[in-house]
């Protein structure tokens, strides 16, 4: 039997998972943490968020993003996402609404198997500046 799935609504746990594993793909970014044993949810069960920024599109554009994000969670994470895991799946512009649903299934697939993979990530070398725009800093 699969482990029932919970969607995840407040903002806090959205936080929580954005400052764990993450995964990027082409058609999506997938965000994945472990729950700790004294959060107050069911150990047996995996709670997966969807959200799409305003860089996705209008509103009509996120929805459809979203609807699409959802069904591939709906297939995959049963079988292949751990109990006691939060997921957020994070759409990206120009790729979330127009990717091969095959394709995005695979994607999905395979960033699970990244993130549960226990291989350390490569350290940053000495002296080099993270990637990205940081938030309050020009």
């Amino acid at each position: 039997m699969h482990p029932p799935l919970a969607i995840l609504r407040q903002r806090a746990d959205f936080l929580r998972a954005a400052s764990a594993r993450r995964q990027g793909t082409p058609g999506f970014l997938l965000q994945a943490r472990p729950r700790k044993p004294e959060e107050p949810v069911a150990a047996d069960m995996i709670r997966v968020g969807f959200t799409c920024s305003k860089k996705v599109g209008n509103a009509v554009a996120r929805n459809r993003a979203k609807r699409r994000l959802r069904e591939i969670a709906r297939l995959i994470l049963p079988q292949a996402g751990r109990p006691g895991w939060d997921y957020v799946l994070v759409g990206r512009p120009e790729a979330t609404a127009t990717r091969d649903f095959a394709l995005m299934l695979d994607d999905l697939t395979r960033a699970l198997a990244s993130v549960h993979s226990d291989q350390p990530r490569k350290p940053r070398p000495e002296g080099e500046a993270p990637r990205g725009r940081r938030r309050g800093k020009s």
